[in-house]
């Protein structure tokens, strides 16, 4: 058998959490030493760094190894350990194929010799990748097992960047960004949108641990978090137990929060209305019932429309001027809100919080699809229960968002004039939410032939909430 004249070094290592590679440099080190006793030419070297071959992630020079050696650019390949090819049996029965398919028939290891052309020497390296497969397999169930023992005790795990609201030992509070953390989770109960918050947040010069500015979705997990309350969070499920770091807000908070951004409800309307138009989402056409959107008219008019086309819904039957309408529909709420008998339903409507039942419920979920799994249930059975459960669930958060609805008025209902004194002070955000804990929907009817000027108060229709 001639020796190989083109040799190829491959490096690998699972975890460089220092970003220093010092791992794959001492086995290129050691590989390049190999080479040199056995007077092989090093043609290329090929390194994956903080990479696994356990987990199945792509390894880009490893794939770059395979092509080379489909494409007779190398002739044999130096590893410091057979594991660090392979740790799984099946991507060493394709290595072997392509090696054959391509006649290599050299891999030398720093620790020993395989040769793909003697039985013995593939048996061996069968036997090697099944050792260090089950060596990761027991690894990982202990990596698991631990980190189940550290979420039931409350404690810290994981490495990554530190959460927003504590300092770098992840349990003491940093105060300035718990204060921050504390007044937009306010500010969200009180109708402000995340974006609003995020804008202002980036505007004084407020980062995110990564040093980038804040965006809607990242907001929403910090507010969403199980963290923020005391509580750890275990596969995406916040457990019973307190952590083992202080809470920046109490739980009931944490709960109202949580419910009102993850309510089935809760829709963005900006796609559909600029930031402009206060009453986008609430306005249906009077006669096809669609919802009615924004409109720009001739000399910078805003309007409202029943629109056609595609994405729209509408069939064009009205249109109605965006400022008189608002006018008109804020002075409504306002009237409706200086109304004792409105005071009276808001209060009624605070009946004490229901016992949280949808940790409960979201672990049924789980437990139904681990049933469904492992032939339990029928897949006819999981869709039942878990659609059932799902009602249940959904139906929750859209009473807790009405809870919180509700007591975004309740400090103005009842108190006359006290809305409309406000009114000019209060952001679009919070304008939106109240008019939405306030009505439902507002409909507009056509307009009447020959109608001019003024706002036709028989075209508005309200249906209220409360």
């Amino acid at each position: 058998m001639a020796l190989p004249k083109r040799a190829a070094i491959y490096a690998r290592i699972s975890d460089d959490r220092e970003g220093k590679a010092a791992g794959v440099t001492r086995q290129l080190k050691d590989c390049r030493a190999l080479a040199k006793t056995r007077t092989w030419t090093v043609a290329d070297v090929y390194t994956d760094n903080d990479v696994s071959a356990y987990s199945g992630k792509h390894r880009p020079e490893y794939e770059r190894l395979i092509e080379d050696i489909r494409g007779h650019r190398v002739d044999a390949v130096l590893v410091w350990h057979l594991d660090r090819l392979h740790r799984s049996p099946l991507e060493l029965e394709h290595f072997v194929q392509v090696c054959d398919e391509a006649k290599l028939r050299h891999v030398a290891t720093v620790t020993g010799d395989l040769d793909m052309a003697d039985g013995d020497g593939l048996f061996n390296a069968r036997i090697l990748t099944a050792v260090a497969r089950k060596s990761s397999d027991d690894m990982a169930r202990r990596i698991r097992r631990k980190h189940e023992e550290l979420a039931d005790a409350g404690k810290v795990s994981g490495g990554g960047s530190r959460p927003f609201g504590y300092l770098p030992d992840r349990i003491t509070l940093d105060k300035r960004e718990a204060a921050l953390i504390r007044k937009a989770a306010q500010r969200v109960l009180l109708g402000d949108s995340l974006r609003a918050i995020c804008r202002d947040w980036n505007d004084a010069g407020v980062w995110t641990t990564m040093g980038k500015e804040w965006r809607s979705n990242v907001l929403r997990r910090v507010l969403m978090s199980g963290r923020i309350a005391g509580r750890r969070e275990h596969h995406g499920k916040i457990l019973d137990g307190p952590a083992v770091w202080p809470a920046v807000v109490d739980d009931t908070t944490a709960r109202r929060v949580r419910a009102l951004l993850d309510a089935p409800s809760r829709r963005t309307y900006e796609r559909f209305m600029p930031r402009s138009y206060l009453l986008g989402g609430f306005l249906r056409c009077g006669v096809c019932g669609s919802l009615l959107r924004s409109r720009g008219r001739p000399h910078g008019a805003r309007a409202y429309a029943c629109k056609q086309g595609p994405g729209f819904g509408g069939k064009g039957c009205v249109q109605v001027a965006a400022e008189p309408l608002e006018e008109l529909v804020s002075a409504m709420v306002f009237q409706a809100l200086d109304s004792p008998a409105l005071a009276k339903a808001i209060a009624a409507h605070h009946e004490p919080e229901a016992e949280d039942t949808d940790a409960e419920d979201e672990e049924q979920l789980a437990q139904l699809a681990r049933d469904f799994a492992d032939r339990r249930i029928s897949r006819s059975e999981w869709l039942v229960a878990r659609d059932a459960i799902q009602r249940r669930l959904d139906e929750s958060r859209a009473s807790a968002a009405r809870q919180n609805g509700t007591s975004v008025i309740a400090s103005f209902a009842g108190k006359t004039g006290a809305l409309e004194r406000a009114w000019p002070g209060l952001s679009l955000d919070r304008k939106r939410t109240i008019i939405g804990a306030a009505l439902d929907h507002v409909a507009i009817a056509r307009a009447k032939r020959n109608s001019r000027g003024a706002l036709d108060l028989s075209r508005v229709s309200v249906t209220w909430r409360v």
